[in-house]
């Protein structure tokens, strides 16, 4: 294993009736003026949204409201975001959603507390953020696990650039399955295979086998769990589990003592930063074809992957024919899902000059089995948009 320090420090409620204990036992600590930061309206129409508001002006708060965060959230937002922060004194900021509105809201806290660009601050004078506006969180989708982590995925647009920026932990975390209840099936399913995608990105990363056999249980619950979701869409203990499943990934703790992967993330940030295709859809596309690229390079963890995970029959195989039959698997997977596996399906348009433009801003992951060169990146994507 690797060395390693570990520490999560958001507090979680979880269950039904979490947002009431939760916000109860969290308000008497923060200050009375307080962000609520959501999407495009859905939890006005499921009745969340007039579930918090009662808890906050109950808790005696008052309320300054950021709308319309959208999927793979804007920098423009971002800045709006924290300038509205700045102009309202707010003293807390709660972030009610999945990953982007929690993405926006962990980065305008930051840039809320600088004097500078943020863009600039992290990725050109490469520094880590002092302060930030504390946040919470009420989770309302499950998939991208930033809700338990302290880093944040916001589109750059007009650098076309998906940026992965530090913040801070949430001071808490709710999560009830019941505020699930709406999101579309193909949401839900979208997000579960996001799960699924951070697990792998770390299982086939390098080293700690405990931390492996962590993951393998967790992936197999996560497919068995997508599956009752497929077929029962109001099943409350698949959502549950799902849920927390999610939440777990990017915790720290699946992965302690491992360098993670995570080279599908990479590849997929570029093209999201392009097309603004859909995070966990394209995960989807990437993962059977990247790994298709690089499993001879692993043969052993990529069967293993295939008979615990993928319950993959290894009867007359080979190591190599096993590890290739259980990312069939995941195809086949993926596909009852209803997920897409090439870009055509994804529905994005990327001509050669685009993809020559992807290649060559992807970077190799030191923690991959195989370390990918631009000429790599250029033939993976290229099979998949099938050229």
């Amino acid at each position: 294993m690797n060395p390693f320090m570990f520490l999560n420090p958001v507090r979680v409620y979880f269950g039904e009736g979490a947002a009431k204990h939760g916000l109860k036992a969290e308000l008497p600590q923060v200050g009375s003026r307080i962000l609520l930061a959501y999407g495009g309206g859905s939890i006005k129409r499921n009745g969340v949204y007039d579930e918090i508001v009662s808890l906050l002006k109950t808790a005696g708060k008052e309320i300054i409201e950021f709308s319309g965060i959208t999927p793979n959230p804007r920098y423009s937002e971002v800045q709006a975001c924290a300038k509205l922060a700045l102009e309202q004194k707010v003293d807390f900021m709660l972030a009610v959603g999945g990953g982007s509105v929690i993405d926006c809201v962990r980065t305008a806290a930051v840039q809320a507390m600088l004097d500078e660009d943020i863009w600039e601050y992290e990725t050109v004078q490469h520094k880590l953020p002092r302060d930030a506006i504390p946040m919470g969180i009420v989770l309302t989708l499950g998939g991208t696990g930033s809700d338990m982590n302290w880093l944040a995925g916001v589109n750059y647009e007009e650098k076309h650039e998906k940026v992965t920026f530090a913040g801070k932990h949430a001071v808490f975390n709710i999560i009830d399955p019941a505020y699930t209840v709406s999101v579309p099936t193909k949401q839900l399913l979208t997000g579960a295979f996001d799960t699924l995608s951070h697990y792998m990105e770390t299982y086939f990363g390098k080293g700690s086998f405990v931390s492996d056999e962590i993951m393998e249980a967790i992936m197999r619950n996560v497919i068995r769990n997508a599956r009752t979701i497929k077929n029962d869409p109001k099943n409350m203990d698949a959502r549950s589990e799902l849920l927390w499943d999610s939440s777990l990934a990017l915790s720290g703790l699946p992965g302690a003592g491992k360098m993670s992967d995570f080279q599908c993330h990479s590849i997929e940030h570029w093209i999201s930063g392009y097309t603004d295709a859909n995070h966990g859809r394209t995960l989807a596309v990437l993962h059977p074809v990247v790994y298709r690229y690089i499993f001879s390079a692993a043969p052993e963890k990529f069967a293993r992957f295939a008979t615990e995970v993928m319950s993959v029959d290894t009867a007359g195989r080979s190591p190599l024919e096993t590890a290739l039959a259980g990312i069939d698997a995941l195809e086949l997977f993926i596909r009852e899902l209803g997920l897409p596996t090439n870009f055509t399906e994804l529905g994005i348009d990327v001509d050669d000059a685009m993809l020559e433009t992807i290649a060559d801003q992807c970077r190799p992951n030191p923690g991959c089995c195989r370390q990918l060169t631009r000429e790599d990146f250029l033939t993976i994507l290229k099979t998949c948009a099938g050229k």
